[in-house]
């Protein structure tokens, strides 16, 4: 041929670029390292198990340390997926209506993926909590804290300030929509300290933790969860932030803003879910 055939790989050399079916986007490995973390943790959780007890098979920092490599590499995985779906368009300034498009409804289905996920676990909860649980809340304290109330309202203020900056970007407003994201960011971090002090005080003063039955490993299990969640979702909103101070996005172009704002709206409604099925379900089934 007389011409180089043109291909979707911005320079990266990433692999099978030249097989990648056109309209497509690059072949990358990024979702791939990004899924090879989250299933370690799976791996982490097991070697935690048999590293516990006299019969050990492992050693009890297997599990930890393997925590912290998988969820590092779920990190790595997650900021190149990241910013090769979405800062790489930027600087290139190809994307286009079709793209964003297509980066909207790839969140939807991720999103849709994180419901299975946690509908899942609520559903076995609900089945061990239609049997005879008679005694199975002896031991569990005070959940409905002023702790809890006070994380619920700063987590639906996130929201509420996400959407203010969501709004003022679309408005064009790039000093109103950096200070919504700022504080949506600030509001965020303030709730995982306090999911964090909140576990300091059941299981240092309360001596209740995941082992403490049932319904211990099904609150731990699911805020666990949902923390990791809104952990991911301040990482997200950090990556924008950045974007942001560094004078990107403006009203033609924030389709990063808007899938960022969904996962995040995303998670805080399943808290609201979880604070009433855990939380409020804890107190009155005692």
């Amino acid at each position: 041929m007389g011409t180089e055939e043109a291909h979707d790989d911005h320079g990266h050399h990433l692999p099978a670029v030249e097989d990648w079916p056109r309209g497509f986007g690059e072949a990358s490995w990024w979702p791939f390292v990004t899924a090879l973390g989250a299933a370690g943790v799976y791996v982490a959780a097991a070697l935690y198990i048999l590293g516990r007890g006299d019969g050990a098979i492992v050693s009890p920092i297997a599990g930890p340390a393997a925590l912290v490599v998988t969820i590092g590499i779920f990190l790595v995985g997650l900021y190149g997926w990241v910013y090769h779906a979405f800062v790489i368009k930027f600087w290139e300034r190809d994307a286009d209506a079709k793209s964003a498009n297509k980066l909207r409804w790839g969140m939807l289905a991720f999103l849709g993926s994180e419901l299975a996920t946690f509908g899942a676990l609520f559903g076995y909860y609900f089945y061990i909590r239609a049997g005879d649980w008679g005694s199975i809340f002896v031991g569990v304290p005070d959940l409905t804290t002023s702790l809890v109330i006070g994380n619920t309202l700063i987590l639906i203020l996130s929201s509420i300030t996400l959407h203010y900056a969501h709004v003022a970007i679309r408005d064009n407003d790039r000093a109103k929509f950096i200070g919504g994201l700022a504080v949506t960011l600030l509001l965020g971090v303030v709730f995982i300290g306090g999911q964090i002090y909140e576990y300091y005080e059941f299981i240092i003063h309360e001596g209740f933790t995941l082992t403490s039955g049932f319904f211990a490993s099904a609150f731990f299990g699911l805020t666990g969860l949902h923390g990791l969640h809104v952990s991911l979702g301040a990482v997200l909103l950090g990556i924008v932030f950045v974007r942001a101070l560094l004078g990107q996005y403006s009203a033609e172009r924030h389709v990063s803003v808007s899938t960022a704002s969904m996962y995040w709206h995303f998670v805080d409604v399943v808290w609201v879910f979880l604070v009433v099925v855990l939380y409020v379900g804890a107190e009155v089934g005692a």
